[in-house]
């Protein structure tokens, strides 16, 4: 196992069910029209219904062994947009324990060909969407389910490491010139470099981290939350080259769109 992860891939089960669970609960409690701030354009329905396809499409990947090319994308007649998207998870919950996180299998990163690349990207998949359903769902000053400390840690790194170092060199896209930007977290620190030539980030110490063009400080859901573009530049705390932030902010827009 290449270790990709901060915490236990067995977490990432237990995440996946209590997630998908809360998300279903704020979808029942609002109406499906309701607009997601978070995802300029989606609906709490459209949500919804968006994480019952991403997971069906994850089935699909592991069972054919490679990128699909179609899978279930809707609700069939009859079933609600939430009973698509439990169906699907608890279907994916079941293919995904029923292997060992290191077993191999096809993703999308090929620095971790696993089921446990899975087991993470869809623990995180459905925390972020949650966040974006309750907040749809809930008054403004009411506050949300706590996400853990280890599991915005691990967030934190799979958006950097798997995000902007994989997907945006994939999408062929990059800086116009070198930039890099260090993110702090909790105990934790890496490092975002993109330029003409390269795009990569990595985890550093905290002394290599003082190179860095920029720094980015704030607690660990938070910094989760900014890099997905779920909190304002306000909850974060940034230091030096302010269009180094920008730069950086404006290439993880493209990364996780």
């Amino acid at each position: 196992m290449r270790g990709h992860a901060l915490v236990g891939y067995g977490r990432f089960l237990q995440v996946l069910e209590i997630e998908g669970e809360l998300l279903a609960e704020a979808a029942h409690s609002a109406s499906p029209d309701a607009p997601v701030p978070g995802c300029p354009g989606f609906t709490i329905g459209t949500t919804v219904r968006h994480v019952g396809s991403v997971s069906r499409m994850v089935l699909e990947w592991l069972r054919g062994r490679g990128r699909p090319r179609t899978w279930q994308r809707d609700p069939v007649p009859g079933q609600t947009e939430v009973g698509f998207m439990r169906s699907a998870l608890a279907e994916l919950r079941a293919e995904l324990a029923a292997h060992q996180p290191e077993e191999r299998t096809a993703t999308w990163w090929p620095a971790d060909p696993t089921y446990g690349f899975w087991r993470r990207r869809m623990a995180h998949e459905t925390t972020v969407h949650r966040v974006d359903v309750q907040t749809a769902a809930t008054a403004p000053r009411r506050s949300l389910p706590g996400i853990t400390e280890d599991i915005a840690v691990d967030g934190i790194d799979e958006v950097l490491t798997l995000w902007f170092g994989q997907r945006l060199p994939m999408l062929g896209l990059s800086a116009d010139r070198d930039t890099s930007v260090a993110v702090r977290s909790g105990r934790h620190t890496w490092i975002a470099r993109a330029g003409p030539g390269e795009t990569m980030a990595w985890r550093c110490s905290a002394r290599e981290a003082e190179n860095a063009d920029a720094v980015l400080s704030a607690p660990p859901v938070q910094m989760y939350l900014w890099l997905w573009g779920r909190r304002s530049l306000g909850e974060v705390t940034p230091a030096g080259d302010a269009e180094a932030t920008a730069r950086f902010w404006a290439l993880l827009r493209l990364a996780t769109r």
